[in-house]
């Protein structure tokens, strides 16, 4: 402990870091580093397979877009109300409003190459997808480089490979992984696979859970072998830290635990909680931490280091849906150029609209709009490019508060069925529903009783609850009043993290603020909120955290080594359990407050 309290931070991360690797898995990114980096990789969480027959029909370009649905009339006319009620709240017109024509709203497509744009700007190129027939490195690259001469030039290869391949020269690459897999032309025969969706597994009848969990361990091993330079046969000279999101269920931090220590052969690994890992990478002790992740939000309380399970909250919508909602406002605008986007079935385009999310989407009262680059991706061909100005980029974030605007129901959850299967490799059991207590949750049901996941496992003996038309100040809220003290939801309501690439939004510190302080019913005794200024960036802080905390743990009482994961898993009465980082607490608040 003496040593902790008197050493240097870079220190310690120079000492004991150079061998821990960790891993935050998301829905759309996975961040992943040695605890040595600055900050983390981050990775488009996904994986393109080739495909046989791919041109026989059914085509699907996207592995689960079958779970995809439609915006239905109701739908669309509460996303109107919804637009209608914002619009008021940032005193700029309604939907369907006539605005005054101070400008002239063009539009035009930019040919040539004298356009001169900025990284922003730029175009995404499609992904070069054929290898040479040898055992050469060049299997797992992709189209790095955004500028023209190399779009051409693997226009060129990709022709030239067309040509000659069936002289045995040229081949498909099996797989794809990152942002290369995001970035395939349509044309190609190739199926883009998402492992997490929605903050679970993405287990469906479409997708089962064998092929989710071979995807994922290619995606990982991938990462660690061209990224991070870590080879199988170095594998056990490290060790992993799993950093889950609240929204997991047990079983999937039990594969998570498999396909680490065993199929990517770590020595040993340790979970922690999102939320308890955001905390300490932002070098606190207690807060409302909210992470606003790409497909969900979660939001749970965190005291003196340990998290408070009651006060969890998860809500199934986040950056993409604002990226999707985006679209909608420009085309009901009609400052959209006519050109077929889709944010669903078009990978790409998803990514385009990201980009434009992030780059001009803001909280700010008034009118608010920008001339900007859009750009088009028709089958195989280069990027088509359009100026246009787009309005009203203040409205698409609201829809945090206001999620009826943002339709989150179009890309729903995976459905959890094979969570209650027990693994029936003889029945197929989709048709069933399987009818499930209350008080079941968390529980395997077989013919006539439950068994449970594992006996006393800390972390996730409450999961948090789902609220599916809950805006983001309404969760904060109810997470902090069920915390049930007064002198606690007074020092929480002060002290709310936002966490996740959403949280960058310019305004959104302001907006939540204020929200919150609407929100809180007037029978409490409650009149400050404060949203606090992150110390590390709000994309990776947990990551981060995992970092501080996987350096702080001396004891490793709580890790799980990889031969007794293998031979006896974890068992009643054995001493390595998951813990909530309760061997740790003290050793990491007492270096964190010297």
């Amino acid at each position: 402990m003496d040593y902790l309290k008197n050493a240097i931070p870079s220190q310690l991360v120079a000492e004991r870091g150079s061998n821990l690797v960790v891993i935050n898995p998301g829905s759309a990114n996975i961040r992943i580093g040695l605890a040595t980096q600055n900050a983390p990789l981050i990775i488009p969480h996904c994986i393109s397979r080739r495909t046989i027959g791919a041109n026989q029909a059914p085509r699907r370009n996207v592995q689960d877009q079958m779970l995809n649905s439609q915006v239905t009339t109701a739908q669309h006319v509460e996303r109107e109300k919804a637009y209608d009620t914002i619009a008021s709240l940032l005193k700029i017109p309604f939907l369907d409003e006539e605005v005054a024509n101070t400008y002239s709203r063009k539009m035009a497509r930019i040919e040539g190459s004298n356009f001169q744009s900025s990284k922003k700007d730029s175009a995404f190129t499609w992904t070069y997808v054929f290898e040479k027939n040898s055992n050469s490195s060049s299997t797992f690259e992709g189209s790095a480089n955004d500028d023209a001469s190399q779009e051409l030039a693997d226009h060129q290869k990709a022709a030239e490979c067309k040509e000659i391949k069936v002289h045995g020269e040229c081949r498909y690459k099996e797989f794809v992984c990152g942002e290369e897999a995001l970035t395939i032309s349509p044309t190609e025969p190739y199926c883009l696979r998402r492992p997490i969706r929605r903050g679970h597994f993405n287990v469906s009848q479409h997708y089962p859970a064998q092929q989710v969990l071979e995807d994922m361990h290619a995606i990982w091993d991938w990462i660690l072998i061209e990224k991070l330079h870590v080879p199988k046969t170095e594998r056990n000279m490290y060790t992993a830290i799993l950093v889950v999101p609240e929204t997991f269920d047990n079983r999937e931090i039990k594969e998570l635990m498999s396909l680490v220590l065993q199929d990517l052969r770590f020595s040993s690994a340790v979970v922690h909680q999102e939320a308890l890992a955001a905390v300490f990478g932002n070098g606190l002790s207690t807060a409302c931490v909210v992470n606003i992740g790409a497909q969900g939000i979660s939001v749970i309380c965190v005291e003196d280091g340990v998290i408070v399970p009651t006060t969890g909250i998860t809500l199934s919508f986040g950056g993409e849906d604002i990226s999707r909602c985006l679209l909608w406002t420009q085309r009901h605008h009609q400052t959209w150029p006519p050109i077929r986007t889709d944010a669903l079935a078009k990978p790409i385009d998803l990514l385009m609209l990201n980009r434009l999310k992030e780059s001009y989407c803001q909280i700010k009262e008034g009118e608010t709009d920008a001339m900007v680059v859009v750009h088009s991706y028709e089958d195989g061909m280069p990027a088509g490019t359009h100026k246009t100005r787009l309005t009203a980029l203040n409205v698409p974030p609201m829809g945090l508060f206001y999620p009826k605007l943002l339709v989150p129901e179009v890309y729903p959850p995976p459905p959890r069925t094979w969570f209650s299967d027990y693994e029936d490799m003889l029945e197929d059991t989709w048709h069933l529903e399987y009818p499930r207590r209350p008080d079941m949750d968390g529980f395997f049901p077989s013919i006539n009783s439950g068994l449970p996941v594992w006996d006393n496992y800390l972390v996730f003996t409450t999961k948090p609850k789902k609220e599916d038309n809950m805006g983001l100040a309404e969760a904060i809220t109810k997470s902090i009043l069920l915390t049930g003290r007064i002198e606690l939801q007074r020092k929480l309501f002060c002290s709310i993290q936002l966490a996740g690439g959403v949280a960058l939004t310019s305004g959104l510190i302001a907006a939540v603020e204020d929200r919150v302080l609407h929100a809180i019913p007037s029978s409490e005794a409650i009149d400050t909120v404060e949203v606090l200024q992150p110390r590390t960036n709000p994309a990776y802080v947990s990551w981060k955290g995992g970092v501080v905390l996987g350096i702080l743990d001396i004891s490793h009482e709580g890790w799980v080594q990889r031969e007794d994961w293998i031979r006896s898993g974890l068992y009643v009465g054995s001493s390595r359990k998951f813990k909530d980082s309760c061997y740790i607490q003290a050793q990491a608040m007492s270096y964190m407050s010297s």
